[in-house]
């Protein structure tokens, strides 16, 4: 198969093969740039594999860096533009179910494209447009097949978060497994336990952001990759129900969708369970914060104190999530009470804690503290004016009472 227009990305990059091919070696475009432009969606990483070795690609190209020199990557720096390029490589045994004891540069494109992981990320592309397909990559595309390379039973023994990966593209292309990978999948989840839990947390993560993220959650459970994960041992239930009773096509961030599983399976320690998966901190602040929005919508209507504390993004994106439940929203509302918001930020007002002690004499401790956050929330509340005297007077009535 030959394609009749190459995207601009590839485009762009033609001049470095054709630099690599004039040097004498082989050269071409690999992976899934190959796959999303036969399927025409957006490219976003143009990979280069070569029969090049390291070292010839250093002396062909004037400005590189050894980004992964060790596995035979080399970033190229060429007219402004940045190019990952790999030597046609195989494999040794993997020592961790993860990464091969060893990797071996080779000449020939057959021998490298054998090691990848499925059928549909296989494919060379030449300069000239021409896709070269050795595993029946094509067919399934077109058939919207999800096929390991070779033997499946290898490939996730070689590396487990292939099986995530697998699971992340079925939410991603809207594919069906083939049956063998499937099973192979399936026997193997238990290889999941083996695997950094920050890698585990990218796959599963870009798996509910993609927009056929019911189908990837579905056989997440299905082929029981669920129980070798953080947190989620007993959750099949919760996890299925997640994907009947959500009327959600896609969420619009990783803290939304996060929320929306552990509301899902009910979590009373969401932070305890986000530190399971290590993610950042501030990760976990966005995600409980969702969750209490969410859950204290259930007993009560916005209010400007709910959006002055959250802030309008969260509390939409908590309000998403109530609708894809079924229960009333109100966006309108929202902005409305928003934009009505006296302040947005405590540092806004016009009186400090310095102040409070020069103007009434308070003293600094938790008496001021109290001072300052009833002046805070009654701003808020539009029940005082945010101006020295209006403040000095509620201050000084408050220490009367």
């Amino acid at each position: 198969m030959k394609l009749t227009h190459l995207p601009s990305e590839f485009q762009k990059a033609l001049p470095i093969l054709q630099k690599i091919r004039l040097a004498g070696y082989e050269a071409y475009f690999v992976g899934g740039s190959v796959r999303d432009a036969l399927l025409n969606r957006p490219i976003h990483d143009v990979d280069i594999a070569t029969s090049s070795y390291p070292e010839e690609i250093k002396q062909i190209f004037k400005r590189t860096v050894d980004i992964g020199i060790e596995h035979g990557t080399v970033l190229v720096l060429e007219d402004d533009g940045e190019y990952e390029i790999t030597t046609f490589r195989t494999e040794e045994v993997y020592v961790d179910y993860r990464r091969p004891s060893q990797v071996n540069f080779v000449r020939s494109l057959d021998e490298d494209l054998k090691r990848r992981d499925f059928t549909v990320n296989a494919f060379a592309l030449d300069q000239d447009g021409e896709v070269i397909d050795h595993f029946g990559g094509l067919s399934d595309l077109e058939d919207k097949i999800l096929r390991a390379v070779g033997e499946p039973q290898e490939r996730f023994s070689e590396d487990a978060l292939r099986i995530l990966r697998g699971l992340r593209f079925l939410a991603s292309l809207d594919f069906r497994l083939e049956e063998r990978t499937f099973s192979a999948m399936k026997s193997h989840a238990y290889l999941l336990e083996k695997i950094s839990v920050e890698r585990s947390f990218i796959e599963l993560d870009k798996l509910l952001l993609a927009p056929f993220w019911k189908k990837g959650l579905h056989t997440f459970v299905k082929c029981e990759a669920y129980r070798y994960l953080p947190q989620l041992q007993d959750k099949a239930s919760a996890l299925l129900a997640m994907t009947e009773e959500m009327e959600l096509p896609s969420f619009d961030s990783s803290t939304q969708a996060w929320a929306a599983l552990l509301l899902q399976m009910n979590c009373q320690h969401p932070k305890d369970f986000l530190k399971a998966w290590k993610t950042s901190s501030h990760f976990q602040k966005e995600v409980t914060a969702i969750m209490t929005i969410y859950k204290t919508r259930l007993v009560q209507s916005v209010d400007r104190r709910l959006l002055y504390q959250y802030g309008r993004n969260l509390v939409y994106l908590a309000e998403r999530l109530r609708k894809a439940k079924g229960l009333s929203v109100d966006y309108e509302s929202i902005d409305t009470i928003y934009l009505q918001l006296p302040i947005y930020d405590k540092r806004e007002i016009v009186v400090n804690g310095a102040d409070l002690i020069k103007q009434i004499g308070l003293r600094p401790g938790p008496s001021l503290g109290q001072h300052l956050s009833a002046v805070e929330l009654a701003i808020v509340d539009g029940d005082l004016a945010n101006d020295q005297h209006s403040i000095l007077e509620f201050v000084r009535r408050r220490q009367d009472e």
